[in-house]
């Protein structure tokens, strides 16, 4: 991909894409601003090329319509904050009134559109719009990874309507972490897998059994792999319709000589409920009424060991319920043991990313990668919409 670096942005207006769709409170404070200030590197080598540098991103799922609640009015504050200059904020993404701020705005000017997702064309990947957000710059630089897997105006569309087109900083660092994870890596190369369904990672998992040396597989996934070879899990959640597949998953790992770990004990639980009595059994002695919840500390250690071994982890999925304190032992041990380990540790999804933080080794991992959805296409083995469309600029 083309980089920012390798366009000449002096005095040009330039449309960065970035992803400011950050948490807020019930009074509409931003509670972490991790995502916007990712986008800091991007920005300010835009500014400091003298650019008219306009930001657009969306913020929620306003669904096409103009929800106040969905204004991107708190990341423009907050932005301005960090670059420390005014921000302006459009009335909306494109429009009369749009262009003529654009074309009143002074090197050195940032103006930030609305929520892109206040128009319903935004996520149809409208041609219309496309053109039209493209119409405000000179050049598009793309920058928001965590959109990167969607076919949208902003992320695809506006590549076709805008003559210079490139990679921002995070977006690029994003791609080169991956490959050196996966396409390049020093081995052992470990994939950790976790959540709740088999069936949102499988092929992730099929495609990461053909480049990893060792699997960890764990959180309520894990239960439909166990039932598979045989083990009673209670009521525990689990696909029954793909273990025929799980089973299937567990004979391609031993022929191409992955070694694949599974639970071997786990924190079980009447209820989910972080009140429900619990306790610590092995896989193979769930109650019938019971269900697990977290791994046990047998599974954690041999886990831990696991990582200790590898010389490059890709992690994507807790052990169990964590945001549960009683059922977070397990992920916050694990990720303890990611974090100090001597490994390149590539850490992605949303639940992962909170796991990592909530046990206080955000600093530690090698990285955390910004997008869930867009993170595990890549681990799919799949080409990221917005990343073609940069490559077919190019082309």
């Amino acid at each position: 991909m083309k980089n920012i670096k390798d366009i000449d942005l002096q005095g040009k207006k330039v449309l960065i894409r970035v992803d400011f769709n950050v948490p807020l409170n019930k009074d509409g404070n931003i509670t972490d601003d991790t995502r916007i200030r990712e986008a800091l590197p991007s920005i300010n080598h835009a500014l400091q090329q003298n650019a008219r540098v306009i930001i657009c991103s969306h913020l929620g799922r306003p669904k096409g319509q103009k929800l106040p609640e969905f204004s991107l009015a708190p990341t423009a504050e907050r932005l301005a904050r960090h670059i420390q200059r005014e921000v302006k904020l459009a009335p909306d993404c494109v429009g009369d009134e749009v262009k003529s701020m654009v074309e009143a705005m002074e090197p050195g000017d940032v103006l930030m559109l609305e929520n892109l997702r206040y128009h319903e064309e935004e996520e149809k990947n409208d041609e219309e719009f496309s053109r039209n957000l493209a119409s405000l710059a000179d050049v598009y630089i793309s920058d928001a990874f965590a959109v990167a897997h969607r076919a949208h105006a902003s992320v695809v569309g506006v590549t076709h309507f805008c003559n210079q087109c490139a990679a921002g900083f995070l977006l690029q660092k994003e791609m080169d972490f991956f490959h050196r994870s996966v396409s390049d890596p020093i081995r052992p190369l470990l994939a950790i897998v976790g959540g709740a369904k088999v069936s949102s990672k499988l092929t992730a998992l099929e495609n990461m059994m053909d480049k990893v040396d060792i699997l960890i597989i764990g959180g309520a996934m894990a239960n439909t792999f166990l039932k598979s070879q045989g083990v009673e899990v209670g009521k525990s959640l689990v696909e029954d319709d793909l273990l025929e597949t799980a089973a299937g998953l567990i004979y391609d790992s031993r022929k191409k000589g992955v070694k694949l770990y599974l639970p071997v004990d786990c924190v079980v639980a009447e209820d989910f409920s972080a009140e429900s009595p619990s306790k610590i059994v092995p896989v193979q002695d769930i109650p019938k009424k019971w269900l697990a919840l977290d791994i046990g500390p047998a599974s954690t250690l041999l886990f831990s060991e696991v990582v200790e071994s590898a010389k490059t982890i890709i992690w994507n999925g807790p052990m169990g319920a964590f945001e549960m304190d009683a059922y977070s032992r397990g992920t916050m041990a694990l990720v303890q043991r990611v974090a100090t380990s001597h490994a390149l540790s590539i850490v992605g999804g949303g639940d992962t990313n909170a796991a990592v933080h909530k046990a206080g080794w955000a600093n530690d991992v090698s990285y955390m990668s910004t997008g869930g959805g867009a993170f595990l296409m890549l681990m799919e083995g799949k080409e990221l919409p917005g990343v073609a469309a940069l490559d077919a600029k190019e082309s």
